[in-house]
């Protein structure tokens, strides 16, 4: 084992399972539940014992907008 190769995923080592982004769920049309091959349809936080983490099907969270700031916040 080499001492510079790592395993570490893509969100981190500590990914919760979940079927909204697991390798045999897809979105229903409608965005509320998952379509799984091997369960049927299921909640999106739902997770089984065939979960697979799919990266790319992983949405990623906004950020919280910055205030805008001018010129007079910053004069002391």
């Amino acid at each position: 084992m080499s001492i510079f190769r790592q395993n570490k995923k893509l969100f981190g080592n500590n990914i919760e399972p979940a079927c909204e982004y697991c390798r045999h769920g897809s979105r229903s049309s409608d965005n509320a539940m998952i379509l799984c091959s091997k369960k049927g349809i299921v909640s999106p936080f739902y997770s089984c014992g065939k979960f697979e983490y799919m990266p790319t099907k992983r949405i990623p969270r906004r950020r919280p907008k910055l205030p805008e700031f001018s010129r007079e916040d910053f004069k002391l």
